[in-house]
């Protein structure tokens, strides 16, 4: 069997590809059907007969309609000379001297696939004109009317959309890596969501995902983001205009810029190594601070919560507790954050750091979550077993108002239907005609000063975590401003947040603390009320 050359396989492609769209080509120039098909005929035996002399052409379809244009620019002549149909003026216009002049038959005849992928690609401001025109076969003037600008401007923006579209239909477009091979990024959020569920209903979709940390490695244009991501820009544009209305991207000129900081992989295995390490000290540090404050308690004879909780499952808590002392004292003298998260559009006021995903070993997140004012109900929410799912996410403005009214032992019988949700809940329990919380509750009017002796010895136990937990933090600060793209460095606030956020120790206190058996928790455990507490 005789092996196929290219040229086999291009004349192929040709009579399979072309042979009725030049038909169609010809019937909308000739007079009647008749001509059409011998013009039709006379262009097919040139393309194939110069196929057969070799002609390999870089750009095929190209070069096909260029046979097609010269072959009835021939015709023309050919009819001018015998009836005068048409002036020379007609025919220099038809005559193509240029093979990459892409004039606007080969517009409409180029191969649609291709086409199609470049308009993809084409920015909205250009891409309803081009529709509109080469598809739609509307005028300029109806073009111009629909969308409220001048005839002459539509004429300006279709002559540079059809420059942009040769130039696409001419190059081989490589899609970026995440087009096949999207990316996952976690995020930690601290601060009150907007009012649709910013940030999360964005950041959950994978593509906002993919949006953010492309343009947060490279600040692109709509056009690179689509091609990077392998995205239409028809379905990514409103994407994108979502993103930049609440601000976790911004518009630089034609660029866009990913707002807030993600966390590379390296950077997270850097900082987990550098944990790892200390976290052992660290955390027998907290203890040996915790366990000497309650010492003196007792010795003092000060009731420092009112017993509705076994002191093992107390324990949860206070050592997140104890930690988050630490880490406010640090934020006062050294890092001045004030807590004011960023207004966001909707109503939100909140801030975000994102982690590209990490699959070496982390310590497990800890939460925190409460209404942020002395006497409301405070929860830790521990990403560990399924603990975080025995309780809910939050509880609601009536659900605080009648469990801080129990506590103060003042509630008086109403609201009855949201005292049985706590119960259900398991934050409240019934002994006999009297509901108690079953949580800590710590009355602050309750807990005495303690002695001078005694504060000094505490003060020293305090400075020594402090020092230790001060050392890591300056760490975490070197590696995350190592990694800032040049378009976030003078944005101290997020510089701010994001250290702070890497810095936190709950997860790993809480991992060692169960390691070394200060806390305990069984495959079967059902406690619920580890981490919560009131403190009124």
């Amino acid at each position: 069997m005789s092996k196929i050359t290219q040229s086999d396989q291009l004349i192929m492609e040709f009579s399979g590809d072309y042979i009725e769209k030049l038909y169609y080509f010809c019937l909308k120039r000739v007079s009647d059907d008749k001509e059409a098909e011998d013009l039709a005929a006379d262009i097919s035996y040139t393309v194939i007969k110069e196929l057969r002399k070799g002609a390999i052409p870089h750009h095929f379809s190209a070069w096909v309609w260029k046979i097609a244009r010269n072959s009835y620019a021939k015709w023309v002549s050919k009819q001018q000379k015998n009836k005068s149909r048409v002036s020379s003026e007609e025919i220099e216009k038809l005559a193509i001297t240029d093979d990459t002049n892409l004039t606007h038959d080969l517009i409409k005849a180029e191969d649609l696939s291709l086409m199609r992928r470049e308009l993809a690609f084409t920015t909205s401001e250009y891409r309803n004109i081009l529709v509109a025109y080469y598809l739609h076969f509307r005028s300029l003037k109806d073009i111009a009317q629909s969308l409220g600008l001048p005839v002459g401007t539509v004429k300006s923006k279709l002559s540079r959309s059809r420059n942009k579209l040769k130039e696409g239909i001419e190059m081989a477009r490589e899609f970026g890596m995440l087009s096949y091979n999207p990316e996952n990024v976690i995020f930690t959020k601290a601060g009150t969501d907007g009012f649709y569920g910013e940030p999360w209903s964005l950041i959950s979709r994978l593509v906002c995902k993919n949006i953010l940390i492309s343009a947060y490695r490279t600040p692109s244009t709509a056009e690179e983001l689509a091609i990077e991501l392998g995205i239409a820009l028809p379905y990514l544009e409103e994407d994108l205009q979502f993103l930049v209305h609440s601000d976790l991207i911004k518009q630089t000129g034609k660029k866009y810029e990913t707002n807030i900081l993600i966390m590379s992989t390296k950077a997270q295995e850097n900082i987990y190594n550098a944990l790892a390490s200390k976290v052992s000290v660290f955390t027998k540090k907290v203890i040996e601070l915790i366990e000497y404050q309650l010492k003196c308690y007792e010795e003092n004879g000060y009731q420092w919560h009112e017993g509705y909780q076994p002191f093992a499952d107390m324990k949860w808590a206070l050592l997140m507790k104890k930690f988050d002392e630490i880490h406010t004292q640090l934020n006062d003298n050294v890092v001045n954050f004030s807590g004011d998260h960023t207004k966001r559009a909707d109503g939100g006021v909140w801030d975000l750091l994102g982690f590209e995903e990490y699959n070496g070993p982390r310590f497990s997140f800890v939460g925190m979550h409460g209404k942020g004012a002395d006497g409301y109900m405070w929860q830790y929410k521990f990403q560990l077993y399924n603990i975080n799912s025995k309780t809910p996410t939050y509880l609601s403005d009536f659900q605080d108002s009648a469990l801080l009214a129990i506590a103060k032992n003042e509630y008086d019988g109403s609201a009855e239907r949201v005292v049985n949700e706590l119960i259900e809940l398991g934050y409240v329990e019934k002994i006999e005609n009297e509901y108690k919380p079953t949580f800590m509750v710590i009355f602050k009017d309750k807990i005495g000063q303690l002695t001078d002796e005694q504060s000094k010895h505490y003060d020293t136990l305090f400075n020594e975590v402090y020092d230790l937990c001060l050392q890591h933090y300056l760490y975490c600060q070197d590696v995350v401003k190592q990694e800032i793209p040049d378009f976030l460095k003078t944005d101290q606030h997020q510089i701010d947040f994001a250290c702070l956020a890497v810095f936190d120790l709950r997860g790993a206190i809480l991992e060692e603390a169960l390691k070394t058996g200060y806390i305990t928790y069984a495959e079967d455990d059902e406690r619920r009320m580890l981490g919560a507490f009131l403190e009124i």
